[in-house]
Protein backbone atom coordinates (compact mmCIF):
# COMPACT_ATOMS: atom_id res chain seq x y z
CA UNK A 1 0.00 0.00 0.00
CA UNK A 2 1.29 3.57 -0.87
CA UNK A 3 1.98 5.58 2.09
CA UNK A 4 3.17 9.23 1.33
CA UNK A 5 5.20 10.57 3.94
CA UNK A 6 4.38 13.34 6.41
CA UNK A 7 7.46 15.52 5.28
CA UNK A 8 6.15 15.22 1.93
CA UNK A 9 2.84 16.52 2.79
CA UNK A 10 3.89 19.49 4.88
CA UNK A 11 6.27 20.93 1.95
CA UNK A 12 3.96 20.54 -0.89
CA UNK A 13 1.43 23.27 -0.79
CA UNK A 14 -0.67 21.90 -3.73
CA UNK A 15 -3.81 21.33 -2.25
CA UNK A 16 -4.45 18.47 -4.80
CA UNK A 17 -1.09 17.03 -5.00
CA UNK A 18 -1.54 14.40 -2.61
CA UNK A 19 -4.29 12.70 -4.74
CA UNK A 20 -1.95 13.53 -7.73
CA UNK A 21 0.36 11.29 -6.81
CA UNK A 22 -2.24 8.13 -5.89
CA UNK A 23 -3.78 8.86 -9.22
CA UNK A 24 -0.21 8.66 -11.02
CA UNK A 25 0.39 5.29 -9.17
CA UNK A 26 -3.40 3.43 -10.20
CA UNK A 27 -4.67 3.87 -6.98
CA UNK A 28 -7.89 6.49 -7.79
CA UNK A 29 -10.35 7.71 -7.08
CA UNK A 30 -9.28 9.13 -4.38
CA UNK A 31 -12.04 9.95 -1.63
CA UNK A 32 -12.04 12.26 1.53
CA UNK A 33 -13.76 11.93 4.59
CA UNK A 34 -14.33 14.81 7.34
CA UNK A 35 -16.55 15.40 9.82
CA UNK A 36 -18.83 18.51 11.66
CA UNK A 37 -20.23 18.79 15.23
CA UNK A 38 -17.99 16.62 16.83
CA UNK A 39 -17.21 18.99 19.56
CA UNK A 40 -20.94 20.01 19.74
CA UNK A 41 -23.61 19.82 22.77
CA UNK A 42 -25.93 19.96 20.46
CA UNK A 43 -27.69 18.63 16.94
CA UNK A 44 -26.56 16.30 14.34
CA UNK A 45 -22.73 14.40 13.84
CA UNK A 46 -22.37 14.96 10.05
CA UNK A 47 -19.83 12.92 8.19
CA UNK A 48 -19.19 13.43 4.55
CA UNK A 49 -17.09 11.79 1.94
CA UNK A 50 -16.06 13.62 -1.32
CA UNK A 51 -14.42 11.76 -4.60
CA UNK A 52 -13.46 14.69 -6.89
CA UNK A 53 -13.76 14.16 -10.69
CA UNK A 54 -10.58 14.21 -12.26
CA UNK A 55 -8.68 17.06 -12.70
CA UNK A 56 -10.95 19.15 -10.77
CA UNK A 57 -9.76 22.74 -9.44
CA UNK A 58 -12.11 24.54 -7.53
CA UNK A 59 -12.27 27.95 -6.60
CA UNK A 60 -12.28 28.99 -3.11
CA UNK A 61 -11.81 25.17 -2.05
CA UNK A 62 -9.77 24.83 1.33
CA UNK A 63 -10.24 24.46 5.20
CA UNK A 64 -13.70 24.91 5.90
CA UNK A 65 -13.20 26.66 8.92
CA UNK A 66 -11.38 29.44 7.45
CA UNK A 67 -13.90 29.78 4.78
CA UNK A 68 -16.06 32.59 5.34
CA UNK A 69 -19.98 31.20 5.34
CA UNK A 70 -20.73 32.56 2.41
CA UNK A 71 -17.32 30.76 0.59
CA UNK A 72 -18.22 27.61 1.66
CA UNK A 73 -21.93 28.04 0.46
CA UNK A 74 -20.17 28.77 -3.19
CA UNK A 75 -17.91 25.84 -2.69
CA UNK A 76 -20.75 23.69 -1.90
CA UNK A 77 -23.08 24.20 -4.36
CA UNK A 78 -19.74 24.20 -6.98
CA UNK A 79 -18.89 21.05 -5.71
CA UNK A 80 -22.56 19.77 -5.92
CA UNK A 81 -22.92 21.35 -9.64
CA UNK A 82 -19.22 19.36 -10.13
CA UNK A 83 -18.97 15.45 -11.34
CA UNK A 84 -17.81 15.09 -7.70
CA UNK A 85 -19.12 11.92 -5.86
CA UNK A 86 -20.74 12.68 -2.48
CA UNK A 87 -21.94 10.82 0.57
CA UNK A 88 -23.21 12.23 4.02
CA UNK A 89 -24.17 10.23 6.89
CA UNK A 90 -25.96 11.79 9.88
CA UNK A 91 -26.31 10.87 13.48
CA UNK A 92 -29.03 12.68 15.60
CA UNK A 93 -28.23 13.70 19.49
CA UNK A 94 -30.05 10.40 20.89
CA UNK A 95 -27.94 8.23 18.44
CA UNK A 96 -24.88 10.30 19.66
CA UNK A 97 -26.46 9.60 23.53
CA UNK A 98 -26.55 5.64 23.57
CA UNK A 99 -23.55 4.75 21.65
CA UNK A 100 -20.93 7.62 21.82
CA UNK A 101 -19.55 10.10 19.54
CA UNK A 102 -16.38 8.52 18.44
CA UNK A 103 -17.80 5.13 17.75
CA UNK A 104 -20.85 7.22 15.56
CA UNK A 105 -17.98 9.56 14.11
CA UNK A 106 -16.03 6.08 13.10
CA UNK A 107 -18.86 4.33 11.86
CA UNK A 108 -20.25 7.58 9.88
CA UNK A 109 -16.86 7.57 7.86
CA UNK A 110 -17.13 3.96 7.21
CA UNK A 111 -20.37 3.96 6.02
CA UNK A 112 -20.03 7.65 4.05
CA UNK A 113 -16.96 5.74 1.66
CA UNK A 114 -19.09 2.58 1.12
CA UNK A 115 -22.34 4.50 0.09
CA UNK A 116 -20.34 6.92 -2.26
CA UNK A 117 -21.36 5.91 -5.99
CA UNK A 118 -18.45 5.09 -7.52
CA UNK A 119 -16.07 3.16 -5.24
CA UNK A 120 -12.60 4.89 -4.60
CA UNK A 121 -9.76 3.28 -4.73
CA UNK A 122 -7.93 4.98 -1.60
CA UNK A 123 -9.44 7.48 1.15
CA UNK A 124 -7.69 10.11 3.07
CA UNK A 125 -9.38 10.84 6.05
CA UNK A 126 -8.47 14.13 8.30
CA UNK A 127 -5.89 13.41 10.99
CA UNK A 128 -6.15 9.92 12.13
CA UNK A 129 -6.08 6.52 10.57
CA UNK A 130 -10.02 4.74 10.26
CA UNK A 131 -9.55 1.23 10.40
CA UNK A 132 -12.41 -0.81 8.77
CA UNK A 133 -12.45 1.19 5.48
CA UNK A 134 -13.82 -0.48 2.89
CA UNK A 135 -10.56 0.33 0.97
CA UNK A 136 -6.79 1.59 1.40
CA UNK A 137 -6.89 4.30 3.59
CA UNK A 138 -4.47 7.21 5.54
CA UNK A 139 -4.75 9.49 8.14
CA UNK A 140 -3.26 12.53 6.79
CA UNK A 141 -2.20 15.67 8.83
CA UNK A 142 -4.44 18.78 8.94
CA UNK A 143 -6.00 16.79 6.21
CA UNK A 144 -8.62 19.55 5.35
CA UNK A 145 -5.49 21.75 4.42
CA UNK A 146 -3.16 19.67 2.66
CA UNK A 147 -5.69 17.32 0.34
CA UNK A 148 -8.48 18.79 -1.61
CA UNK A 149 -11.03 15.77 -1.44
CA UNK A 150 -11.00 16.21 2.36
CA UNK A 151 -11.28 19.86 2.38
CA UNK A 152 -14.54 19.64 0.10
CA UNK A 153 -15.71 16.58 2.46
CA UNK A 154 -15.72 19.16 5.34
CA UNK A 155 -17.14 21.63 3.65
CA UNK A 156 -20.25 19.46 2.20
CA UNK A 157 -20.34 18.36 5.93
CA UNK A 158 -19.87 22.21 7.81
CA UNK A 159 -22.46 23.21 5.02
CA UNK A 160 -25.36 20.49 5.43
CA UNK A 161 -24.96 20.97 9.37
CA UNK A 162 -25.12 24.33 9.27
CA UNK A 163 -28.49 24.41 7.76
CA UNK A 164 -29.99 21.79 9.81
CA UNK A 165 -29.03 23.66 12.86
CA UNK A 166 -30.72 27.06 10.89
CA UNK A 167 -33.68 24.55 10.38
CA UNK A 168 -33.67 23.72 13.96
CA UNK A 169 -33.74 26.94 15.40
CA UNK A 170 -36.84 27.55 13.89
CA UNK A 171 -38.12 24.84 15.85
CA UNK A 172 -36.10 25.67 18.61
CA UNK A 173 -35.67 29.58 18.79
CA UNK A 174 -34.65 29.92 22.76
CA UNK A 175 -31.53 28.28 21.97
CA UNK A 176 -29.98 30.66 19.43
CA UNK A 177 -28.74 27.39 17.12
CA UNK A 178 -28.51 29.36 13.88
CA UNK A 179 -25.76 31.38 15.85
CA UNK A 180 -23.76 29.05 17.40
CA UNK A 181 -24.97 26.18 15.58
CA UNK A 182 -25.00 23.91 18.78
CA UNK A 183 -21.55 24.54 20.49
CA UNK A 184 -20.83 25.16 23.91
CA UNK A 185 -21.14 29.40 23.55
CA UNK A 186 -21.77 31.44 26.16
CA UNK A 187 -24.78 32.19 24.85
CA UNK A 188 -25.86 28.61 24.13
CA UNK A 189 -24.98 28.32 28.14
CA UNK A 190 -26.97 30.99 28.93
CA UNK A 191 -29.96 29.62 27.65
CA UNK A 192 -29.32 26.28 29.23
CA UNK A 193 -29.10 27.73 32.44
CA UNK A 194 -32.90 29.64 32.01
CA UNK A 195 -35.04 26.81 29.96
CA UNK A 196 -33.03 23.29 30.25
CA UNK A 197 -32.12 21.35 27.03
CA UNK A 198 -34.22 20.31 24.60
CA UNK A 199 -34.71 17.14 22.34
CA UNK A 200 -31.97 18.32 20.16
CA UNK A 201 -28.66 18.21 23.32
CA UNK A 202 -26.81 15.42 23.57
CA UNK A 203 -28.21 14.61 27.11
CA UNK A 204 -24.98 12.87 27.69
CA UNK A 205 -22.42 15.75 27.35
CA UNK A 206 -21.58 17.11 30.96
CA UNK A 207 -22.80 21.05 30.28
CA UNK A 208 -26.20 19.35 29.19
CA UNK A 209 -26.41 17.27 32.11
CA UNK A 210 -25.74 19.34 34.36
CA UNK A 211 -29.14 21.12 33.48
CA UNK A 212 -30.98 18.68 32.50
CA UNK A 213 -30.81 17.65 36.26
CA UNK A 214 -31.59 20.52 37.41
CA UNK A 215 -34.81 21.14 34.86
CA UNK A 216 -35.88 18.08 35.57
CA UNK A 217 -35.87 17.05 31.84
CA UNK A 218 -36.00 13.64 30.75
CA UNK A 219 -33.47 11.91 27.85
CA UNK A 220 -34.57 11.83 24.50
CA UNK A 221 -36.02 9.08 22.39
CA UNK A 222 -33.52 6.72 21.41
CA UNK A 223 -33.01 6.75 18.00
CA UNK A 224 -32.45 3.87 15.16
CA UNK A 225 -30.07 4.14 12.59
CA UNK A 226 -27.81 7.06 10.93
CA UNK A 227 -29.19 8.81 8.07
CA UNK A 228 -27.53 8.47 4.78
CA UNK A 229 -27.36 10.61 1.90
CA UNK A 230 -25.46 10.67 -1.77
CA UNK A 231 -25.24 12.53 -4.61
Amino acid sequence: MLRPTASRMRRDGDLYAIEAALERRGLGPVAGVDEAGRGACAGPLVVAAVSLPPSARLPELGDSKLLTEAARERVFERLHRSRAAIAVVSYGPAEIDRRGVGVCNLEGMRLAVAGLASRPGYVLTDGFPVAGMPVPALGVMKGDRTAACVAAAGVIAKVTRDRLMEELDGRHPRYGFAEHKGYGTAAHEAALREWGPCEQHRMSYANVAVHRHAHGVESGPQSGAPHRGAS
